[in-house]
């Protein structure tokens, strides 16, 4: 019996016919500091945005309608017994069945029309009800902007979540390679054409500023060595077959547009320092070792818009639990829209880095999604997770458990996600798409093909 089939019979009805998102608005006062006095409103969306056998995750946004906030409490009481279990955007307690919710030191500010979305994860028994009424910092909600009330009376209205999907993929860079002072390559050097193996490991040698295009596919073996400022682009249709492309201490590499089979190491390997790489639209099957691994305090990578099918293991972060003295502090990734398509493990398998990214990404057949370890901090958000047994671990093979937020991430046919702990706050701005539509949007975008360069 496969690892695959012992993990679906263990979970049984753990399995996820898919995620359903319902949203309910309720009116609600909002006053400055304390006062109950104050000429203010507000607004509080309470979004499920996905429910298994015994979890949920929600968001629960503030908007303010009435005068500016400089610190805010939230509390609410839950009638069915749920509990709160990790939360981010806010600090969490529970006592009993109520909750209470206040500002992180980032958040403590609400403009007039502005909003804050904290959110959580949480456990549900016999009915998962939403919540009927909301406090925040002491007033009853009302729906009015009349400061004095303190009446109990809540407005609440369902309302419907449209789904937009991308169906062009973006060539831009997102995420921590955007960090450091961001990642350009070779940028606007003259380009070099190469067509064999010797040639490319020519070309990419050295730190002087290139653009190097593989014009022609070719086999190989072991592993070639690209230094700093370099951006390798692919032709339509080439792959590399046999070996693989390594970083050792580079900094500022783009690799985009190749395709890599049967390579017998890594196909690329990131390690010792090397820093603002951006690995994009690349494909990857049946090789030996990892399509995509970063570790040795690598740090401000971007992988993005890649496929992997036809393979085991996939993207590794961190490669040992007893390399933290070199790791903690370093190994930041963000992991975006790409399509881990039928491929096993490590979608990625991550140690010690905090915090490591992974957004709309499209998991299909998998044996497991993502796995936080070794005290890693993970944030795991609108991703679309199809037959995967285990989308998220917190802990894995001996490992000791990291940290998981996942959160607006849609399931089907899938197992129950794991989650602990909070994350470190995200540095960049990034845009996610809604999850139930990132199915779509990656098939047709990720791999090598679906770009020009």
């Amino acid at each position: 019996m496969s690892l695959r089939k012992v993990f679906r019979s263990r979970k049984g009805a753990g399995i996820l016919a898919g995620a359903t998102v319902v949203a309910v608005t309720a009116g609600l006062v909002v006053v400055g500091g304390t006062s109950a006095s104050a000429a203010a409103g507000c607004r509080v969306d309470y979004t499920i945005t996905n429910q298994w056998d015994t979890g949920f995750g929600a968001n629960v946004t503030i908007t303010n309608l009435g005068d500016a906030v400089s610190g805010w409490t939230l509390q609410w009481d839950f009638a069915a017994g749920q509990s709160v279990d990790s939360g981010w955007g806010g600090s969490f307690a529970q006592s009993g069945s109520t909750v209470t919710v206040t500002n992180a030191a980032w958040n403590g500010s609400i403009g007039t029309g502005a909003s804050v979305t904290p959110g959580f994860n949480g456990k549900w028994s016999d009915s998962n009800p939403v919540p009927s009424s909301f406090k925040l910092n002491g007033v009853a909600c009302t729906g009015s902007t009349t400061g004095t009330s303190t009446s109990t009376s809540t407005t609440t209205s369902t309302s419907t979540t449209t789904t937009t999907t991308n169906q062009n993929p973006p060539g831009g860079l997102v995420g921590w390679a955007t960090q450091n002072g961001g990642t350009t390559g070779g940028g606007s050097s003259s380009s070099v054409s190469v067509g064999n193996s010797s040639a490319l490991a020519s070309a990419v040698s050295g730190t002087s500023a290139s653009v190097v295009r593989v014009t022609s596919s070719f086999s190989c073996s072991g592993m070639i060595k690209v230094g700093s400022n370099k951006t390798i682009l692919g032709a339509s249709g080439v792959t590399i077959s046999g070996c693989g492309l390594t970083l050792s201490g580079s900094k500022n590499v783009i690799i985009r547009n190749l395709s890599f089979s049967g390579w017998d190491d890594d196909a690329i390997n990131v390690e010792s320092g090397s820093t603002n790489v951006w690995i994009d639209h690349n494909s990857f099957t049946n090789g030996y070792d990892g399509a995509v691994d970063i570790k040795r305090a690598s740090d401000f990578i971007t992988v993005s818009w890649n496929r992997t099918y036809n393979h085991g293991k996939t993207m590794l972060l961190g490669h040992s639990d007893g390399n933290g003295s070199q790791d903690i502090g370093h190994l930041r990734v963000t992991y975006h829209h790409n399509y881990f398509d039928g491929s096993g493990t490590r979608h990625p398998r991550v140690r010690f880095g905090n915090p490591v990214h992974v957004f709309n990404n499209y998991y299909r057949d998998n044996e497991y999604g993502v796995a936080s370890t070794m005290n890693a901090g993970v944030l795991v958000e609108g991703n679309y997770f199809e037959n995967v047994d285990e989308p998220t671990l917190v802990g894995y093979a001996g490992s000791d458990p990291g940290a998981l937020v996942q959160r607006n991430n849609y399931f089907v046919g899938s197992g129950s996600p794991e989650s602990a702990g909070s994350v470190a706050s995200i540095p960049y701005s990034y845009s996610v798409d809604n999850a139930s539509g990132v199915k779509s949007t990656v098939v047709n975008g990720a791999g090598a093909g679906k770009i020009s360069v």
